[in-house]
């Protein structure tokens, strides 16, 4: 727990976040769909607007690349918006405003220009909303030159985290996980930030080094527990934020442990895991006993159906059963 005892929800501590930054910062305000009289649908901005009033918690029509445009505006002339899109899956009516305009105006001003913006939104598979509602779409984000990636997986890291990204002075993709809004854990009272691209250890080993970030985090360290009993010591990285990547935690661990497994959510193909196993390949190669593995969701959209769509994403057995197999 945190050094006061205090346990509480990683919705809760988003909305915290949040409330601190507005109560500090008058240049801070919140926009979105459902964001203000509604408190958003998973609750991150309940209480916001009795709090800090319409003009800085704003609900705004349906229009997506309306309203993220005009953060990104807000942001050129000096405030620091956080804008909320309900699914990541909807993000791909702004990636004009996010990838072309507001990832690329530090650089085509000669370091001048400024986006200090945050995009809230939150991805993944778990409770059968099917493929337009259910996708990992981070590795699109970590793509673009410009752009910061935060992908919290704790209550602790979404609070730190999200101080951290409102502060900053670039642009911001901040990826939450439907599954990960009522999961609790240790969180200080007081205001704290998190610095972007440093990752942690959640559980160190000896034995194999699995990265994991999001809902995947959870689902590695219950595996660690479960090959534990078998003698089986698995170190687990959760980088935080994937732009900055904490390359020297992840390589300095592999270089101990000599192997590694990436756990993923996303579809295999094209995504973040391959980009950090040619990392560890180019930078860590003669310290490895075994081939990278890579586990992932599989390449096919997302099912409606529960049991479908479990299959559909790495579970616990997935990842014991990767970790043997490397082993």
């Amino acid at each position: 727990m945190s050094a006061d005892g205090r346990v509480i929800m990683y919705r809760q501590a988003l909305n915290e976040a949040l409330r601190e930054q507005l109560a500090a910062d008058p240049t801070v305000f919140c926009l979105g769909v459902g964001i203000a009289e509604r408190g958003g649908s998973y609750k991150v901005t309940e209480g916001l607007l009795e709090a800090f009033g319409p003009r800085r918690i704003i609900d705004t029509p349906i229009s997506e690349a309306s309203f993220t445009g005009a953060a990104v505006g807000a942001a050129i002339t000096g405030m620091r918006p956080v804008v909320e899109i309900l699914f990541v899956d909807f993000s791909m009516l702004v990636l004009d405003q996010i990838i072309n305009q507001a990832a690329k105006l530090k650089f085509m001003t000669g370091d001048q220009g400024r986006v200090p913006m945050v995009l809230r939104t939150q991805g993944g598979a778990g409770n059968g909303l099917a493929a337009q509602h259910s996708q990992s779409l981070e590795a699109i984000f970590y793509h673009v030159p410009g752009l910061k990636l935060a992908i919290p997986s704790t209550p602790y890291d979404a609070k730190g985290l999200l101080a951290a990204a409102i502060r900053c002075d670039d642009p911001v993709i901040f990826m939450e996980h439907k599954l990960l809004y009522q999961t609790s854990g240790p969180v200080p009272q007081e205001p704290y930030t998190i610095p972007l691209g440093v990752g942690d250890v959640k559980r160190a080993g000896s034995d194999v080094t699995v990265i994991a970030w999001s809902a995947m985090v959870g689902r590695a360290l219950a595996a660690a527990e479960q090959l534990a009993a078998e003698g089986i010591d698995v170190e687990v990285i959760d980088p935080r934020t994937l732009v900055p990547l904490d390359v020297e935690l992840i390589l300095e661990s592999v270089r101990r442990t000599n192997r590694a497994v990436i756990v993923q959510e996303a579809v295999r193909r094209g995504g973040v895991a391959s980009d950090i196993a040619s990392i560890i390949q180019e930078q860590a190669f003669d310290h490895l006993d075994a081939p990278v593995t890579i586990i992932a969701g599989r390449n096919t959209a997302i099912p409606f159906a529960v049991d479908l769509e479990r299959a559909c994403v790495p579970q616990v057995e997935d990842i014991t059963a990767g970790i043997r197999a490397l082993l």
